[in-house]
């Protein structure tokens, strides 16, 4: 029986600890505030925000939520960018992804301030995470190291496995196992034999989007295994890329889902943000 996981554990402990840092950044006379951008009705998109919303509130941020109409422009869209970048209440900026398809990721991102940048997706953020010498880390790899470093295996010496190649995950997950001495293999869909590479992992990260994609005779025995799939199965019920109940008898340590990996990402979201809002009480802004 493996140990399981639980993200709304472990994020609740954090979410604890943030609450203290929020308030004692505010008996020195600094609110925090986030300010969430949502362009159109992705029903996705309006889950992960409300969820944001809420954690906000639990730990004590000033939230503000902007909603844009699906047809709003890139103008449109880089003039608030731009309003919440220069606004003091405002400590981090997050633009929720994915955008309508008129819209292009990449020029929104490199235009809010790297220091509001709290998802770390602006390329001087990601050069940073690259380095080692960053001041914020992308939510969900951030969330995984939390829940990995719970499942009481050291990440030093051990194979690491991840399983996708994503901006948002998979290339920044990689390298936070190496900055902690992880052996690394990244994989994806042209990786050949992929069954043998992730039965030699002590710690795989699973992160393509397919549901139940990774079976029993893909994962050593004893290994930690994160689940970071939000996938719905034949019968439409929520699931993972792990088929969690082949491998979890296997598995030393794994995540379920729903509750494992999701809980930590709003949670890590959270904690980026009061980072940002103490860089900006020491006046260390852009």
């Amino acid at each position: 029986m493996a140990k399981i996981l639980s993200g709304k554990t472990v994020s609740q402990r954090i979410k604890d600890e943030l609450k203290n840092e929020t308030a004692e950044l505010k008996s020195r006379g600094k609110t925090t505030g986030l300010a969430v951008v949502l362009v159109g009705d992705d029903s996705a998109s309006k889950v992960y925000v409300r969820n944001k919303e809420k954690a906000c509130e639990d730990v004590g941020i000033y939230s503000e939520m902007h909603k844009l109409p699906e047809e709003t422009t890139e103008r449109e869209l880089l003039d608030l960018v731009d309003k919440l970048n220069n606004d003091d209440k405002i400590d981090g900026v997050l633009v929720q992804l994915p955008l309508p398809a008129h819209l292009d990721d990449s020029v929104i991102i490199n235009n809010i301030r790297p220091d509001k940048d709290v998802d770390a997706f602006h390329p001087v953020n990601v050069g940073k995470i690259m380095i080692g010498d960053y001041d914020f880390l992308p939510c969900t790899p951030a969330g995984i190291m939390e829940l990995i470093h719970e499942s009481g295996v050291s990440v030093d010496g051990k194979n690491c496995v991840v399983i996708g190649r994503s901006n948002i995950v998979g290339k920044p997950m990689s390298m936070l196992l190496l900055h902690e001495n992880g052996t690394v293999t990244t994989c994806h869909s042209h990786t050949q034999d992929l069954a043998e590479i992730t039965k030699r992992a002590d710690i795989l990260v699973a992160a393509v989007g397919i549901a139940k994609f990774v079976k029993a005779d893909m994962v050593k025995p004893g290994a930690v295994v994160i689940d970071v799939g939000m996938d719905r199965d034949e019968n439409g019920k929520l699931c993972g890329d792990v088929d969690f109940d082949e491998v979890e008898p296997i598995a030393g340590a794994i995540t379920p889902v729903p509750g494992g990996v999701g809980p930590m990402t709003v949670t890590m979201l959270m904690r980026n943000t009061i980072t940002a809002s103490k860089k900006h009480m020491m006046g260390s802004g852009n």
